[in-house]
């Protein structure tokens, strides 16, 4: 979507769907819906470890986010020693198989210290070198997308890759111009209120426990430093996680929206004492109001906490694309450079 949109901003650039892959049905029916050009025949629903990529087709660019249950902060940390960490791989297929022009990779901060910093300069090596036309100039960034007016503290790792040959670096974006946008939750939930009739607005039924241990937890504060009375309190004490039970600050940017999670983690309300509906989760993230999420309550939740917001899609698309048609825009050094220059010196 952050794609689509950003196609549309910059006019001399154009770009169209060719295809898409998810294991998830609920997800790739949720992209068909929502993605012009998307349908059964582009859209591969199927475990990327089955997936035949020699039927995809050439592709001119190539965003993925491999997954990042292994490499997440919260965790086991088990990286490419995990189920999910080795599925990078199948993404260098493809740059190896269509050589595209450029690429975006996403995955959580985490990445980067997994395993002391190795995981990184060993998936950065192999992009570096990926392709069939000199490899790949490598821009990765931590981005902090609440300085990028998204309403949410979410912060990800982005790597993009332009085609050495094309003989163009990428630049991050700046910033700075995005500093008159209003992040706060209210500004994001409130401007404009969202319909009663909003698609994915369902409210969360809640236990009555639940709804008067919310009570007394103020604006900011979680379950663990509010001032709760003893029959409310968590008997947790291995578990002091900040977000538990914590409730939105109106004034300040959303703490990170997640795709999973148990009791307390749901994200809750500043006035009201309850958990946010998708559509607000969604609104979060940066979600127009008419993009329909589809499957159960759940699956929409795991759908949207795993999205890039749309808003930080946009950004770094839109200076792609502005980078590929030679037009200037505002930049910022990049924040990771050390680790392309680390794996290019290691020689992995």
């Amino acid at each position: 979507m952050g794609a689509y949109n950003a196609a549309k901003v910059v006019k001399s650039v154009s770009i169209d769907h060719a295809w898409a892959s998810d294991y998830d049905r609920a997800t790739c029916d949720t992209y068909i819906r929502n993605i012009p050009g998307a349908s059964d025949k582009t859209v591969f629903c199927i475990d990327v470890r089955k997936l035949d990529i020699s039927r995809l087709g050439p592709v001119d660019g190539f965003a993925f986010g491999f997954p990042c249950n292994d490499f997440s902060l919260v965790g086991e940390k088990l990286g490419t020693r995990g189920n999910f960490g080795p599925l990078y791989t199948y993404g260098l297929k493809v740059l190896n198989k269509y050589s595209p022009k450029w690429f975006v990779a996403e995955n959580v901060g985490g990445l980067s210290s997994n395993n002391e910093g190795s995981t990184f300069l060993k998936i950065l090596k192999d992009l570096e070198k990926a392709g069939r036309h000199k490899g790949y100039k490598l821009v990765p960034h931590l981005y902090k997308f609440e300085n990028y007016g998204v309403p949410q503290a979410r912060h990800r790792i982005l790597i993009v890759g332009i085609r050495n040959d094309l003989n163009i670096e990428f630049k991050v974006p700046s910033p700075d111009i995005y500093k008159h946008i209003d992040v706060s939750v209210q500004n994001a939930l409130m401007n404009p209120q969202i319909s009663e009739s909003a698609p994915n607005h369902e409210l969360t039924r809640q236990h009555p426990r639940v709804v008067e241990r919310l009570k007394h937890i103020r604006p900011g504060e979680n379950a663990f430093n509010a001032k709760l009375p003893r029959d409310l309190q968590l008997n947790v004490k291995s578990l002091k996680l900040s977000q538990i039970y914590k409730r939105l600050h109106p004034d300040q940017p959303s703490y990170t929206i997640t795709g999973s999670g148990g009791g307390g983690t749901h994200v809750y309300h500043y006035r009201e004492p309850r958990a946010l509906t998708n559509r607000e989760r969604a609104r979060l993230q940066t979600f127009p109001d008419d993009f329909v999420f589809t499957g159960s309550k759940e699956s929409v939740r795991r759908q949207i906490g795993m999205a890039v917001p749309v808003q930080g899609a946009q950004v770094i698309f839109e200076a792609l694309f502005k980078t590929l048609s030679g037009k200037k825009y505002r930049y910022i050094e990049p924040n990771m450079k050390k680790y392309v220059e680390s794996a290019l010196d290691l020689g992995l």
